[in-house]
């Protein structure tokens, strides 16, 4: 990461090097690394592979051809939205999110389950990252070392925090519809058993759960 007040629209550092966990091979090896931990279940591992490798291709158009094929590649991909387009690429990436989130809450208005609390810290986490509210701005302007490690402090807090509060508040959106669910199987359970439970007609034997009509014997 190289300081650069003019690198917009939020970054105000050049991505000098970022081939280990930016490069397309590396895109690839650790979509594996996350699909390996849900590898008991072949459907989550896909869907876990394909939303890292997501990344990649959700970089691609923004970046400023600083993707490498792979580390230390001299061929790097990127069409550079960022450099391009300015404070525009911002209102796009809020757009994307924008439709991702209208998806998800149309998808999930028929499940009985709302992400209202997920969705406002998101478009507070949108405007923090603005080319007027980015404290990276604040950051690219102090000496050496502190840029660096301020820089790298708060890139790692911005990546863990954000996500752990998202999957927090999600999973609590989904406890109600969870207690639904659960409540219509005992339900249904309940039924089946009290069904079981009925005396059998005159002339039948009940035996482990089945009738055996005795009347023509």
């Amino acid at each position: 990461m190289t300081p650069n007040l003019n690198s917009g629209p939020y970054l105000f550092f050049d991505l000098t090097f970022i081939d280990w966990d930016h490069s397309f091979l590396m895109a690839i090896v650790l979509s594996l690394v996350w699909a390996a931990l849900f590898w008991n279940d072949k459907r989550t591992a896909g869907i876990a592979a394909l939303a890292v490798f997501s990344h990649f291709l959700a970089d691609w158009p923004l970046h400023n051809h600083d993707l490498a094929l792979y580390p230390y590649s001299e061929e790097h991909l990127g069409y550079g939205l960022w450099g391009k387009l300015g404070a525009t690429s911002w209102l796009l990436e809020g757009a994307f999110a924008l439709g991702l989130i209208v998806f998800a809450e149309w998808r999930n208005s028929a499940r009985g389950a709302s992400y209202r609390w997920a969705v406002l810290v998101l478009v507070l986490l949108f405007f923090q990252m603005s080319p007027w509210l980015s404290p990276m701005k604040f950051v690219a302007q102090l000496s050496e070392p502190s840029a660096y490690l301020l820089h790298g402090m708060l890139v790692t807090i911005g990546f863990l925090v954000p996500g752990l509060l998202l999957t927090w508040l999600i999973d609590r959106a989904e406890q109600p519809r969870m207690i639904r669910s659960l409540a219509r199987i005992n339900a249904a359970q309940d039924s089946a058993d009290h069904l079981g439970d009925r005396p059998a007609p005159q002339g039948f034997l009940r035996h482990k759960g089945t009738q055996v009509d005795r009347r023509n014997q």
